[in-house]
This record gives structure tokens, sequence and C-alpha cells, in this order.
């Protein structure tokens, strides 16, 4: 018999003051912007000065959130880490190759290069605690982090682990953003977090984050909610996505009916967001509908964002009215479900209950 999976704790530093686990998004961080950055913690309460200053940002973030999130289960040391990440730490790849150029391919210090790979996040992380076991990094773009949880889920059911750390990183990097501003992908003028969802123009906002989970195969003091099931599917025609969600619901013996929420990635780019107005107007025209991106910003983890979302939901028991999507209320929330694409491919299912 399969084991359980279970949340046991959570780490987030985010565009919202995440990093401050007493707080659910009481204190909203308002913008009018095209690109978002996190709202750094004090960085120094966790790592030593003189380290944090040769860490790339993404390297900081994740050493924050992964911290906290292991406090909170009360571990040491982790089984394994598995992080998801869809450009690891791009800024300090952009820096190096910078260097060569200017440098004329001399005097040239190894740091950023040993900081540009994607697997720096995982390895720092497992340096710091002095992890030996499985470490691995998934970099599948849009699903990288759902690619994370899932290898973990599979791991914790086949006994083959009893804890293990999860985690989604990205960093925003200016030419990164450039460039998706060029080809469209970033909208043209700033917008308001109130007006994104319903700007009506094309590309995202975009954001950064680091968001940590310790999963395991034993509830503890501190679980959240257990992880049920994930579905990945690469593309799907928008006319057959109902149809993929009740089937995956049904696979878990459920229905829409039986589902208490669902959480929606909308970003406010008009050429895809109708991947989850059409689904608002149909299947979950009765189920209390939920976004997050307007909060967190587009980036390949965001998804990250969306699943701390659900496991604070579930622990609190309240639904911030800023992530409400329609006025159907949620009472006492027991199963929910993500569901996230970005232009129309790498589409995600969730399904986390309340234990």
């Amino acid at each position: 018999m399969k084991k359980e999976v279970y949340i046991n704790s959570i780490g987030s530093v985010s565009v919202q003051k995440t990093f401050d686990s007493t707080q659910f998004l009481e204190d909203i961080v308002t913008y009018n912007d095209t690109t978002l950055k996190v709202v750094d913690p004090n960085y120094k309460e966790y790592i030593p000065p003189a380290a944090a200053r040769r860490m790339a940002k993404g390297i900081k973030m994740s050493a924050v959130s992964s911290k906290n999130a292991m406090k909170e289960a009360g571990l040491q040391n982790v089984d394994a880490i598995i992080v998801g990440t869809g450009l690891g730490c791009l800024g300090d790849s952009e820096k190096f190759v910078s260097d060569i150029i200017k440098n004329d391919e001399q005097y040239l210090t190894p740091t950023r290069f040993i900081q540009s790979s994607h697997n720096t996040v995982a390895g720092s992380i497992a340096l710091d605690m002095g992890c030996k076991g499985h470490n691995f990094t998934y970099v599948n773009a849009s699903i990288s982090f759902e690619s994370s949880l899932w290898d973990a889920k599979l791991q914790l059911q086949a006994n083959e682990a009893t804890h293990i750390l999860v985690g989604g990183v990205d960093e925003m990097v200016d030419h990164h953003v450039d460039t998706h501003r060029f080809i469209g992908h970033v909208k043209d003028k700033p917008v308001t977090m109130e007006e994104v969802l319903s700007s009506n123009t094309k590309g995202a906002v975009i954001g950064e984050g680091s968001h940590f989970f310790v999963l395991s195969n034993k509830k503890g003091k501190s679980t959240y909610s257990k992880l049920t099931s994930i579905g990945i599917y690469n593309t799907l025609e928008k006319d057959k996505i109902a149809d993929v969600i009740t089937g995956f619901l049904k696979d878990n013996e459920l229905s829409v009916q039986d589902l208490d929420g669902v959480i929606l990635g909308n970003n406010g780019d008009v050429e895809y967001d109708h991947f989850y107005t059409n689904l608002c107007s149909s299947i979950f025209d009765n189920t209390p509908q939920l976004v997050f991106k307007h909060l967190s910003g587009e980036y390949d983890t965001a998804t990250g964002f969306g699943f701390w979302l659900a496991n604070k939901i579930f622990k609190t028991g309240e639904v911030p009215k800023i992530v409400k999507l329609n006025d159907k209320n949620i009472t006492e929330p027991k199963r929910l479900l993500l569901y996230n694409q970005y232009r129309g491919r790498n589409h995600s299912l969730v399904l986390l209950e309340k234990c």
C-alpha cells in the first residue's frame, strides 16, 4: 500500500512579505509596474554577511526559505533535496559572460562561474546542512516545481525517503526581462496589482521568488496538508482541458463538486487567460475560484506561491479577500485543486487535501 505524502512545513520569499510565517497576506505590497522584485528579508539573520556578499540572489532567497521550512519541521537534515527552477542562477551566468568580454578572457574569478549552474541552489543547501542524500534539480520551464513535487512524492510513497526538502526558485534578471519584453511576453505598460488580471493586454508582469516545503510520509505536529495527486500535460487543446480535469479528479475518485476551491494561474495575458476563464464559466462555475499571480508575478516556478497559498489556507482556515476571483466562499477548506499553464503549454494539476 502506498504511503500518504504530507506537507509538514513551508518557507517562502516572494514579492509579498511571505518570509514572515506569522502573517498571511495581511500587509499587501502593491505595485504599478511590469516587473516585481522580492521583499528581501534581513539576510544577516540567516547568512553570514561575508558569505552573503558572494551569493547570487536566488541562493540567498533559497537559503532563507529553506531554513524557515526546516525550522518549522523541526529538522536538522533531510534524506533528499529536490529543487525546481526555470532559469537557475541566470544572473551570475550573465555576469560571467560579461566579464569574459570586458576582460578579454583574462583575470577571471571562478565564483560567478561556480554559481552560474542551475543546480547551485540545491548544492548550496546540501553543503550548508551536510545532506549527503539524493540531490536533484529539475529544469523543466514552467513545470519545474511540479516535477520536483512528483519526484518527491514517488520517493516517499516507495519508502525510499522519510523527509524531503522540495523547492522552487527563480530570480529576475534584467537581460532576461528585456528579451521577453522584446518578444511580447512582458506587458508594454505598467499596470497596478488591482488591474493586472483585467488589463486585457498582452504579456504578463514578471516576478521572482523562492518557495520551499518539507514533504514526508510521516505526519507531524506542523503538518499543513496531504499531497494527493499531480498531473502534468505538455500540450492540451483548450476545449479538452475540462475533460482532462474531470478525468484527473475521477482517477482520484472525486468530482468537481468535491472540491472546496480551485486556485488558478491567471496572469493577465489576454492571449492565454482564456484557458482559465473558460473553466470558470463551465465546470468551475459553482466552485470558489482563487488567484495568486497578481500578488506574485509570473515566473517559471510561480506555482510555488500558489502551493504556499493553498497550504496557508488549510492551516489558517482563512481565505484572504485579495485572492478571491468570484463571490463564492470557502467555509471549511478540505480539498483544493491548483491548476496552472504558461502560454498554452505545460499544464499542471496539483490536488491537496486537509489532514
